[in-house]
């Protein structure tokens, strides 16, 4: 597995070889020790799947769990844009936006570090993710920042409207979190 870290601290894409045949393929996406030789510990708590049609943004998400949250995830139908924010207070990368790829064919997975927010939009007809969690989803530590964040201005792979959650449509700014103190913190080196 290659592992190719993102501008922002302890994000990752993941790349692994897809084996091909007239059957289908057979991809290996998430190996501990490729992750624990470059020094992330990455333990799995939760494992997620969702399921959305074309122009679904879902997000931006993060955690406040006290032990963080970090994801690994893999689109495993479809096409999907994966959307990674830095939201951590005092991070060099603070308010960064990374856009990366993601599709079903395609040999790429990402590490989003916790703290970090997390989105994503499906560009195909129907996209599937899979996500790992490195804690299990506390929904009084959950937290959400509006994805059409006119300052982080992400650029959403849409073709029509966007479809959203209530809850997420309408989620506070990244300014409005950070004055009501419901951001996390960067620690350097912590995944």
């Amino acid at each position: 597995m290659k592992l190719t870290e993102l501008s922002i601290p302890g994000a990752f894409v993941l790349e692994s070889p897809v084996w091909s045949d007239d059957r289908g393929y057979f991809r290996e996406w998430f190996k501990r020790d490729d992750l624990e030789e470059i020094g992330v510990n990455f333990p799995i708590h939760q494992a997620n799947l969702s399921m959305s049609k074309r122009d679904v943004v879902r997000g931006l998400h993060y955690s406040m769990a006290p032990e963080g949250q970090a994801k690994l995830v893999t689109c495993v139908y479809g096409e999907i844009d994966d959307v990674i924010v830095d939201v951590r207070v005092s991070s060099p990368t603070y308010g960064l936006v990374e856009v990366v790829h993601l599709s079903a064919n395609e040999e790429r997975s990402v590490l989003v570090p916790g703290g970090a927010a997390h989105g994503f939009c499906v560009k195909s007809e129907l996209g599937a993710l899979s996500y790992l969690l490195s804690s299990p989803f506390n929904p009084d530590r959950e937290f959400e920042i509006n994805p059409f964040d006119s300052v982080l201005n992400v650029p959403w792979p849409l073709s029509g409207e966007a479809i959203m959650s209530k809850k997420d449509a309408e989620a506070p700014t990244l300014m409005h979190r950070l004055w009501s103190g419901q951001l996390p913190r960067y620690v350097e080196g912590s995944l």
